[in-house]
Order: structure tokens, then sequence, then C-alpha cells
């Protein structure tokens, strides 16, 4: 094997390791926002870069990005909090095709009862992740860039 192989080879490996690890956190996450507040991981991701809009408010387009959605999936899952009272569109003053989103009140009440149990369950994945010998450097380094923010 060259050293080309090797270079691709370990970043392969990195790709696994942080594969795994998203898996391992997302799985755990998943099921307990689903239990304590019927929230899918990709719902309450909406919610939480709802509310951290100066405004409180996200165009369509933005919305996609920040939930890791493409455009028709997140309108399919906009549609479907906005049917749970959760959140609201409202069009663009200056410029019409444009569509915002925001929470509503009831979006906002069920974020702030989820946020603890997101965060409880993250550092709980985090901690097990950090006894699996695979995993243990790369949450070290995750706990390491927080510590550096």
């Amino acid at each position: 094997m060259g050293i080309r192989d090797d270079a691709v080879e370990i970043r392969s490996r990195g790709w696994r390791t942080l594969a795994a690890l998203h898996a391992l956190i997302e799985t755990e996450l998943e099921r307990s926002l689903q239990r304590e507040h019927q929230l899918s991981v990709v719902e309450y991701t909406v919610l939480d870069a709802l509310s951290r809009q100066d405004g409180w408010h996200m165009r369509m387009r933005q919305l996609a990005r920040a939930a890791a959605l493409s455009s028709s999936a997140t309108t399919r899952l906009v549609t479907r909090l906005e049917d749970r009272g959760l959140l609201t569109r409202i069009l663009c003053d200056d410029d019409r095709r444009g569509i915002y989103t925001e929470l509503t009140d009831a979006g906002w009440k069920l974020f702030e009862a989820a946020r603890p149990t997101h965060d409880r369950v993250l550092e709980e994945a985090l901690a097990e992740a950090g006894e699996v010998p695979e995993l243990g450097p790369l949450v070290t380094a995750l706990h390491s860039e927080v510590v550096q923010a």
C-alpha cells in the first residue's frame, strides 16, 4: 500500500468513526425525544435552528441547510410542524417568492421543554461513546473544541 492509499484509508477510517459516533448519538436522541416529547431529531433540529434566529424566523432555504435536508423534505417537515401548531410561515414583504418560517408560542414551549432532554441525552451518549476505544479520541476532540470556543 502506497502513501496515497494510506491517506485514503486514514480518511475512510476517520469517516467511519465519525459516522459511528453520529449514529450512536442520533439513535439515543431519537429514542428519548420521541418518547418524552413526540419529536424526532430532525424536528428538534428545526426548532433549535429557529430558536437561534434574530427575530426568530428563517428562510426555508436556510432552514434546509440547518437541518441538512433537501428543499422538498424541508417543505414537508415544515408542513407537518405547522399542522401541529409549532411553526408558521410568513411571506417575505420585499420578495413575495420568499417564505420565512418562525416558531409559534407552542413551538417555543415544546422546544424549551425538549432542550433539557436533548442536552442530557447528548451528554450521556458522548460519555458512553468516550468509553469505546474507537470513539474515545473523537469524543475527546469534540470536548476540546467546546473548551476552546
